[in-house]
């Protein structure tokens, strides 16, 4: 027998993708929150350290779900792991702020400093491949 509507390779990859398109713009608003700048205004007058952290936050956030998404046995365990993934980038998040005690992470970025927006994105990025790697 063939396949149902709901198990088409094209309805599940939209399926997929709409339902973490949503999940990455609900996680864009929860970093939004967490941050103490506001990362489309900044983004909007061109601050770079801010358009790379939030570039890793979006790519730390998908690149977990990618793992999710082939993980998974059902749906909602892949939406599961997904966004325990994204509060895993949460906490190391604050855990980088926590453990740069010379610098305030926030503003230094706020402040366009590079350097610090280069190392946040690299933050959220390479640890969402550990985090995605063990999504069971």
């Amino acid at each position: 027998m063939g396949t149902t509507f709901w198990q088409h390779p094209l309805i599940e990859t939209a399926g997929y993708f709409s339902v973490v398109v949503l999940c990455l713009i609900v996680s864009m608003v929860l970093f939004e929150m967490v941050t103490k700048y506001k990362n489309w205004e900044e983004i909007k007058k061109g601050n770079v350290a801010v358009a790379l952290a939030t570039g890793g936050k979006i790519l730390g956030v998908c690149n977990i779900f990618r793992y999710s998404i082939e993980r998974h046995n059902t749906f909602f365990e892949m939406i599961g792991w997904g966004l325990y993934g994204f509060i895993l980038l949460i906490i190391a998040y604050f855990l980088y702020e926590f453990l740069t005690p010379h610098f305030n992470v926030d503003q230094e970025i706020a402040a366009d400093n590079r350097s610090v927006g280069l190392i946040s994105f690299t933050i959220s990025l390479g640890l969402s491949f550990v985090i995605g790697a063990s999504i069971i």
